[in-house]
């Protein structure tokens, strides 16, 4: 099998007949029976190769490799060494649930190759040996001649040969929101951008309007899709910045425990403590200090806000992505269909003398001559319940005429077509000639510069005077600047029917230059806007023209009019070094190849970004896997780019992403809040620990209270934070720097702090009552310890809010789990069963109630660090 010849030849430089002479086939018979079985044999059939998987098994067992998926597999061992049968097998569950989690998302991102397959036509047709024949898309070989007709997708890249009126739809290869009109004629040599290439069509376009017929020249891996299929199988998938920082905290965490259970172990082995209690002691410390939950907060918080985003129109294909879009620094978004409507639309009127309205502005004079002109001069139908079928351009100037009461069924019955001059690339215009019984009109629309060479006179305000040429010319080059597709629109009456095309072409009067454009979203300012406060920046790449992407991001606020434009053109000229030099400083990609969208994406990630790329194409698919998170649109997007994106916009509304954004963010901020409680209560049972030999103190726990503490206040409580509302500035602060920690903001210094005061509260209670003989003070010790980490819990709820502003009724499940917790800790000391299991007596209401008062003071602890940050740091944000 070899590659397609037209991986060397430029196609739409060639002519058809070298094209057909080149490829030995006929455009009356194509190819023959013979010929088409040897091809196939040689190129093999027309379909895309799906990325080689891996098996289910290797897949499975990859969600094992993370370093914390490890040191928890240890903490279970250690647990079922200790005779903890219970912690052993609820780690192992949490470990399992997490693989089969990861192991059902990832099965799901492997069926993204499939969906590219789902792109070809079911049958073509096609000319063999003199016939016209329907056969499978997967048998078309280089050679075959295809016919086209409006509604087919394009089964293969070709080299068209004739076109009668066709226009293809291309966005999805292209970005280009209007329809490329197709022409026979050879392009030059340098038109190396598909939307340029009007003599050709490609696989998985298609076809809007007209006819016609081309020779295949690629197939498969060797069209224009393939190439990009090839670019999404080969590109790697980048791991969420969760998952990095639970690895890094994971490793940290390892290293951590060992080294301070061996100095426990010897410092008791040093005073004398039996073996065997200080090796039980150890090994009950290493399994309380691993945070076994956290996968577990880890996972219900994704899965809460995976949830929480459906309801709010954004689905989550793969749950890292929920927390990603927390961390993202760049939004690169596609133009079409994403933050505009992907419907071209009449957007201002100029008349010749410089009159102009705009649709926002009621029209201070009778438009209906014009919109009956142009509503005439084009060739589009009225379907089933009024729908308007054509040309998006053309229909977008019928609804146009049609909002100043024109109907087009009306006009067509009142003036019947009676002959047309079609639309060429040559000629740039379009004419068709109208009767009523003894009038005929010409309606000519098209270029300016087209159409205005054929006028003599134009409207102005007042009435019809000479033409101005030079003046018009210059209207309607501004009005291209800014953005907008100019079209003119002229008529001529005549008593009798134009004998040629010149004739009706002449003595026009010129009507109106109509300004048409892909109009951005009515929401989409004001996400741009969210996004930025949020300091992200927002990004356009797009396959359109440089006018028009810079007009759309200047009116969305993403651009200022004077920005430079960075085009398909200039970025294949500049190095990987360069063009993440310049990444930065660029709003606007245009006239961007897939290739291109990778290279920006993999520039922004050089340099430290998390990027989110929105898309809805099959060229955005290679970026949207690329990107730390793709987000695809669920209604005008391809299967391709759903399939290869972490996260589907179900309404297709840019805005979504900042609600996402938003969860992203509460997310987060409630995984760090159960590493904060882990921690400090973690290190509170350490730092009691490893001091009280230090301070000439008996062993102040048995191996039994470590794991209790452990169960009862690092389990459901700590779960429970995942819970947690959104902090009230969490979108007015800038995005996490993608180095930072997990520790970072200060969260690894207040662990430090609030451990050290439990291991003080903990110790002097346990020093205390010794010193006054009281024989109940290893339970005591229990007893504040434990309720010291459940009132840690309650004032940790926000960074910067006081707990007697938030209240209980912001997450009541915390305070069930607090009451809960506090319950079985009871349990322990009044229930004779547990008091042998757990080596506690009871304590009187006078002893209880000092442990309760002693534990307090953590809440007021934490709560007066909270008070010092509002008062020193009141802006959004955390101290460094």
């Amino acid at each position: 099998m070899t590659d397609s010849p037209a991986a060397t030849t430029l196609w739409h430089a060639s002519s058809a007949e070298q094209t057909l002479a080149t490829l030995e086939s006929s455009a009356e018979r194509g190819l023959s029976a013979e010929v088409v079985q040897a091809r196939t044999i040689e190129y093999g059939e027309n379909v895309l190769q799906h990325a080689r998987s891996r098996g289910l098994l290797r897949m499975l067992l990859a969600q094992f490799a993370d370093t914390m998926v490890v040191v928890l597999l240890v903490a279970a061992l250690i647990a079922g060494i200790v005779g903890e049968p219970e912690d052993m097998i609820a780690i192992i569950a949490i470990v399992i649930l997490n693989a089969v989690l990861g192991f059902a998302q990832e099965y799901r991102a492997d069926r993204a190759m499939a969906a590219l397959g789902a792109l070809a036509q079911p049958l073509t047709q096609v000319r063999r040996d003199g016939t016209e024949v329907s056969v499978p898309s997967t048998a078309l070989v280089p050679g075959d001649i295809v016919l086209l007709a409006a509604g087919n997708i394009v089964p293969a890249d070709m080299r068209l040969l004739d076109a009668v009126h066709l226009s293809i739809e291309e966005a999805a290869l292209t970005g280009e929101s209007v329809p490329s009109r197709k022409d026979p004629a050879a392009c030059p040599a340098n038109a190396s951008a598909v939307g340029d290439q009007t003599c050709m069509s490609f696989k998985g376009t298609t076809v809007v309007a007209g006819r016609g017929s081309g020779i295949v020249v690629a197939t498969g891996m060797c069209t224009e899709l393939g190439r990009i299929a090839a670019l999404l199988r080969d590109e790697p998938e980048s791991p969420s910045p969760l998952q990095q920082r639970l690895s890094v905290l994971g490793r940290k965490l390892a290293i951590a425990v060992v080294a301070l259970c061996t100095i426990i172990f010897a410092a008791g082995l040093l005073r004398g403590e039996p073996v065997l209690l200080m090796f039980m002691t150890a090994l009950s410390l290493a399994v309380a200090a691993i945070p076994e939950a956290l996968p577990a907060v880890v996972a219900i918080s994704l899965a809460l806000g995976a949830r929480r985003m459906v309801k709010q129109q954004a689905l989550i294909r793969r749950l890292p992505a929920v927390e990603t879009l927390g961390s993202v620094t760049y939004i690169c978004t596609d133009k079409t269909g994403t933050l505009t409507e992907n419907r071209m639309h009449v957007d201002s009127v100029v008349l010749g003398d410089g009159t102009a309205w705009t649709l926002s502005q009621p029209p201070a004079h009778d438009l209906t001559p014009l919109s009956e002109v142009m509503t005439l001069c084009t060739d589009v139908t009225v379907g089933a319940e009024g729908a308007l079928v054509g040309d998006p351009t053309e229909t977008a100037l019928v609804r146009a005429g049609a909002d100043v009461g024109v109907n087009k069924s009306a006009l067509d019955a009142h003036w019947p077509r009676v002959g047309e001059v079609p639309f060429s690339s040559e000629r740039a215009r379009m004419t068709t000639i109208h009767r009523h019984e003894s009038r005929v009109i010409v309606c000519t629309k098209g270029a300016p510069e087209r159409v205005i060479a054929g006028c003599t006179s134009m409207r102005s305000a007042d009435a019809i005077v000479p033409i101005d040429a030079a003046r018009v010319l210059e209207q309607a080059e501004s009005m291209a600047v800014s953005g907008l597709r100019v079209l003119a629109i002229a008529t001529r009456t005549l008593s009798e029917q134009p004998d040629s095309a010149e004739h009706a072409e002449q003595e026009l009067t010129l009507l109106a230059l109509i300004g048409l454009i892909d109009p951005p979203r009515a929401e989409a300012k004001a996400a741009v806007e969210t996004c930025q406060a949020a300091g992200i920046h927002v990004v356009m790449i797009t396959g359109d023209h440089p006018a028009t992407a810079l007009a759309i991001a200047t009116r969305l606020g993403i651009a200022r009019a004077d920005d430079v434009v960075l085009t398909g053109q200039d970025i294949p000229g500049l190095s990987d070094e360069d063009l993440a030099q310049r990444v930065t400083d660029v709003r606007v990609f245009a006239r961007v190849a897939p290739e291109d969208k990778l290279r920006i994406v993999k520039a922004l990630q050089s340099r430290g970004q998390y990027v989110a790329m929105t898309g809805d194409g099959v060229n955005d698919a290679p970026a949207l896997k690329r990107a730390n998170i793709g987000i695809a649109m669920g209604r005008g997007g391809t299967d391709v780019a759903r399939e290869a994106a972490h996260m589907v916009l179900l309404d297709d509304n840019f805005a979504t992403i900042v609600k996402a954004v938003h969860e992203g963010r509460r997310i987060y901020d409630n995984i760090r809040r159960f590493v904060r409680f882990v921690l400090s209560t973690n290190a509170g049972e350490i730092w009691t620990l490893f001091l009280a030999p230090f301070l000439g103190l008996p062993l102040p726990l048995l191996p039994i209270h470590i794991l209790w503490m452990n169960l009862v206040t690092d389990g459901l409580p700590g779960i429970t934070l995942a819970a947690e509302p959104a902090e009230p500035d969490s979108m007015q602060r800038p995005p996490r720097s993608p180095q930072e920690s997990l520790l970072a903001g200060g969260l690894w210094q207040h662990a430090l702090r609030v451990g050290l005061l439990m291991a003080a509260l903990a110790l002097g209670t346990q020093a205390l009552t010794i010193r006054d003989g009281n024989s109940h003070w290893q339970t005591m010790t229990f007893t504040v310890l434990t309720l010291s980490q459940l009132f840690h819990l309650m004032a940790i709820r926000s960074e910067r809010i006081s707990i007697w502003t938030l209240g209980v009724r912001g997450n009541p499940a915390l305070f069930y789990a607090v009451v809960a917790a506090f319950g079985l800790q009871m349990a322990t000391l009044y229930v004779p069963a547990m008091n042998r299991i757990f080596h506690t007596v009871p304590l009187s209401w006078r002893e209880l109630a000092v442990c309760v008062a002693v534990s307090s003071v953590v809440l007021f602890a934490v709560e007066g660090e909270k008070w010092w940050l509002r008062r020193h740091h009141p802006s959004s944000g955390f101290p460094s």
